[in-house]
């Protein structure tokens, strides 16, 4: 009996042992991050993480710390990059070491009435959901269609769970994807999605026309087939079907929510709306539709546009980047497979970048003869190497809509409705997203340009 005690005094020797082995390990390695605050035992810094805890306290970290700086998410550090220099620095000038993607246990497991007030995000949606769907699935619907619906429903979902606190603790605590009722739970708005998408692959691959393609999807399993026996090779069933899911993400909510906000804009500044309205009445007219190579010769209105995207600051916090090797960055070494968060709100109201960040102020993309001017600073997208493999198609959903738009209509508040400026707007983003009203009277019909 009198084995035991030793033993197991031999073992918590051991334990203590390989705890300060480990703890000493890791302090060597971490010796050169940037400063931050002293994170806790095994937990880190828990008040600091995620998105929402992100875009509370960074900009007073930032203050605090300078542009760079560390964060703890349990026992691994998280470099958090502020500021337009340091973010172009890194995504741009180093595009390659800041390329990695962190391991995130919940995405590679499931991988494998005209005057009467009204919220435009569903109609919107429908707009844009037809343009996406048309380019990526081959399928135009109509607004009522149950399956236009179930597309736009099942994608807003998908991007709430994304960043909802269950699915960053899955992420945070990967032993819990273990739990059947919590991977269920994560899981749900994921599956529906895919299984969404996975219906259009297989109607597709039994349709396919090689030599003539008709849509994306029927582009990619081309292009599967071409490269079946190339070695490395990323063109799979699965690379089209996470593909599909990030631009219908990028393409159809992003796009809408965008231009809910962006009506509610200037709905608040009716000068700025009269002046696109001008515009666009002497180079289109009426009776034209907008196209996309009109866009050159309406400057104030592709401003207003970029404009109303800094102002919103739609995804203040980067998709988590990694760097692929040991990285010596503006005096500080980041080891290898280190998470980094580049804080894209920093960028958007950096004052040594923008001559009146709190303003909404198209002024800012325009030169001084009045052209649209495009500005390095404006990382809506993020930039490198990670750039929103949606950026194109929401660039040209997001032009063509909004002057179709205020080309058949003026939009105001809702009567009795006090304006608000852009830094109240802001502050009530979720709300002016989602919730927001408008009141939208036809235009009377002009000449031609």
């Amino acid at each position: 009996m009198a084995v035991l005690p030793v033993l197991s005094l031999a073992v918590s020797f051991l334990l203590t042992l390989l705890f300060l082995l480990s703890f000493w390990r890791k302090q060597k390695k971490y010796q050169f991050l940037p400063p931050g605050p002293a994170p806790l035992p095994i937990l880190g810094t828990p008040k600091y993480i995620g998105d929402r805890a992100g875009c509370k306290y960074f900009p007073e970290l930032r203050q605090k710390y300078g542009p760079i700086f560390t964060v703890w998410k349990l026992t691994d550090p998280v470099v958090v990059l502020c500021g337009y220099e340091v973010v172009k620095d890194a995504l741009l000038n180093h595009g390659e070491e800041f390329s990695g993607r962190p391991f995130s246990p919940v995405i590679d497991l499931y991988s494998e009435g005209y005057r009467k007030p009204f919220n435009p995000l569903n109609l919107l949606g429908c707009a844009v959901g037809n343009i996406t769907s048309s380019a990526l699935l081959g399928e135009h619907f109509h607004y009522k269609d149950p399956k236009l619906q179930d597309l736009i429903l099942t994608t807003r979902r998908f991007i709430f769970n994304t960043h909802s606190p269950l699915h960053e603790l899955g992420n945070t605590f990967p032993m819990l994807l273990n739990v059947p009722i919590l991977k269920e739970k994560i899981f749900k708005e994921s599956s529906l999605l895919k299984s969404f998408v996975q219906k259009y692959i297989e109607q597709h691959r039994g349709s396919l026309n090689p030599n003539s393609p008709r849509d994306f999807i029927d582009y990619f399993l081309v292009k599967i087939k071409q490269e079946e026996t190339s070695s490395g090779n990323n063109f799979s069933e699965t690379s089209l079907l996470m593909t599909l899911i990030a631009l219908l993400a990028a393409g159809t909510e992003t796009t809408t929510t965008t231009l809910n906000f962006s009506l509610f804009l200037i709905s608040n500044y009716p000068d700025v709306q009269v002046k696109v309205q001008q515009e666009i009445d002497e180079v289109i007219g009426s009776q034209r539709r907008p196209g996309i190579m009109d866009r050159a010769q309406l400057p104030y209105t592709n401003a207003v546009i970029h404009e109303a995207q800094r102002v919103l600051d739609l995804a203040p916090l980067a998709h988590y980047h990694a760097v692929t090797k040991e990285t010596h960055f503006r005096g500080y070494t980041i080891p290898k497979g280190t998470t980094v968060i580049p804080f894209i709100s920093s960028v958007l109201s950096d004052p040594s970048q923008w001559e009146t960040p709190k303003d909404f102020n198209p002024g800012h993309f325009l030169d001084d003869k009045g052209q649209f001017r495009q500005k390095a600073a404006f990382m809506a997208f993020s930039a490198g190497k990670r750039i929103c493999a949606g950026e194109n198609l929401a660039r040209m959903e997001l032009f063509l809509l909004f002057s179709a738009l205020l080309q058949k209509f003026s939009f105001t508040l809702p009567p009795g409705t006090e304006r608000q400026d852009c830094q109240k707007i802001k502050q009530n983003k979720f709300q002016t997203l989602f919730f927001s009203q408008v009141c939208a009277e036809p235009r009377p019909v002009s000449s031609t340009a």
